[in-house]
Order: structure tokens, then sequence, then C-alpha cells
């Protein structure tokens, strides 16, 4: 077969999908979880997939060489949403935890600050607000003030502070400050690494760590003029304008997504 030319931008859905039917051996899909597979809720645990993307992913991972999750979630908290899944690798904490085969393997690097993020959880539950939401996730701690929003300066100078404290690092989010270990793993990081073979590659994201992930596509593409990449945005009203600019296409809800992918399936199928 011969090669499928790649177009030129801005892309059209129906461009991006045949230039990936024409690739699909050497294709990855990266997903986000939160605002991109399940629509964000006011309690982070309260999260689940839209029904139709574990069945979707599944099919998908059939179709591609690879389909992995990439989210701030744990594993840990991944596994229970997609226990199902067989062939959709899950990058937890940002790449932190890796599950591969059957396995979970954490950075090294990150283990030993542990102890400080359970001391971080409970400081912050006993100096911030009631009403702000301290997420205890092992390797990191999310403060949410979602469903408190007149203490988010409160709540961004307090996870500014601890971070200088204790030389953490701080991500932002959607309505959520995080802090995390100072070790150098980020999303692009792993999106980096895992197009590093690829001739293909689309990333979904909503929010403004995802950036890095379709920086991560632009940079490749810059170094590899065969390699094809495709950022996609799940837009959302208080991050979507500027991490729908950075991409290449824009879905409105997690919904649409599945929806999405759904109909990329019928195409990728027919091609092949």
């Amino acid at each position: 077969m011969a090669e499928t030319l790649r177009p030129n931008r801005p892309l059209s859905t129906a461009d991006a999908w045949a230039v990936t039917a024409g690739r699909a051996a050497e294709t990855t899909f990266f997903f986000d979880f939160d605002g991109v597979l399940s629509p964000v809720t006011d309690d982070p645990d309260a999260s689940q997939p839209v029904d139709a993307v574990p069945g979707v992913l599944e099919q998908l991972a059939t179709a591609v060489r690879r389909v992995a999750i990439v989210s701030a979630r744990p594993v840990s908290f991944l596994r229970s949403r997609f226990a199902s899944l067989e062939r959709v690798d899950l990058y937890g904490l940002y790449g932190l935890e890796v599950w591969h085969d059957g396995a979970v393997v954490t950075e090294p690097a990150a283990l030993p600050w542990i102890p400080a993020m359970s001391d971080l959880a409970d400081r912050a539950r006993a100096e911030l607000p009631e009403q702000i939401l301290v997420e205890f996730k092992r390797l990191s701690v999310a403060l949410h003030y979602r469903t408190a929003p007149q203490h988010a300066a409160e709540v961004e100078r307090w996870g500014h502070e601890q971070a200088e404290r204790l030389g953490l690092k701080i991500q932002g989010g959607r309505m959520v400050v995080e802090l995390k270990p100072p070790v150098d793993q980020d999303k692009g990081m792993v999106i980096t690494e895992g197009v590093r073979n690829a001739g293909c590659a689309w990333y979904f994201g909503d929010d403004m760590s995802d950036i890095k992930a379709f920086d991560a596509l632009r940079a490749r593409e810059a170094v590899d003029p065969k390699f094809f990449g495709v950022a996609v945005a799940v837009a959302n009203p208080e991050t979507g304008a500027e991490v729908s600019s950075a991409a290449d296409l824009t879905l409105d809800s997690p919904d649409a997504v599945a929806e999405f992918l759904t109909d990329g399936l019928s195409r990728l199928t027919a091609k092949n």
C-alpha cells in the first residue's frame, strides 16, 4: 500500500482518520481520563467513564497498535474503572505509575516522598477551609475547590507556600491545585517516550497539563516529517479556550469522544 500523504494544517476529521487508517499498525491513541473519558464531577471518587467508553477503547485497541490512558489519577483508581480492559495501558499520576502487562511499575525516585505526601494531606485538611476536598493520591495531593470557588485564591496561596517549604512541584488544573514530588515526570514526557517508535499518535485532553502532551506530538513531527500526530481538545468553560487553541480538533464532551471513536472505528475497519 502506498503511504498516505500527511495533510496540511488545519486538519479535517476526514483527513485525520484517513491517514490513521493507512498507519493503524503503527498508531497509538492516548487519552486523559477526567473531562475526556468521564465528565468532571464535584466528588472525584464519583467519576465514572461514559458508558460506551470501555467497549470502544477495547475495540480500538484491536484496530491499532496501542491504546493508553494518561491521567493524574492513581493507577488503582483507573484499574477500578477499567478492570475489564485487557489491551489498554494505564499511566497514573502523570506517569509516576504505569500499568502494563498486568503489573504496576512506580517511578523509584518518587517512592521516598510518600510519607511527606501523607503528612501534607493531613495538614491541608487541618489548615484549609472544610469545603476544600483534599485528595491524597499516595504520590501527590490534590486540593479541589470546585464546590467552593470563593476559596480559590486561598488554596492557590497555601499550595504554593507548601511547595516552596517542601520543595514540591505544583500542577494546576480545573478548579484544583496539585502538589507533586520534585521528580521530572509529566504527560508530555509520557507521550515523548510513548511515540518514540510510533508512526502516528493521537492525544485527547481537556486541561492545561494536556498541552504538554500536544507539544510532544508537535516536537516529534518537527524531528520526523513522516510522523503524524493529532491533538484533540475536549472543550470546557474552564480551560477550554486555551486547550482548544493548541489542538487540531475539538470535541464538546466525553459523550462526543465516545461517538467520535465509534465513527472512527468504522473508518478504520472499512479501510483495513
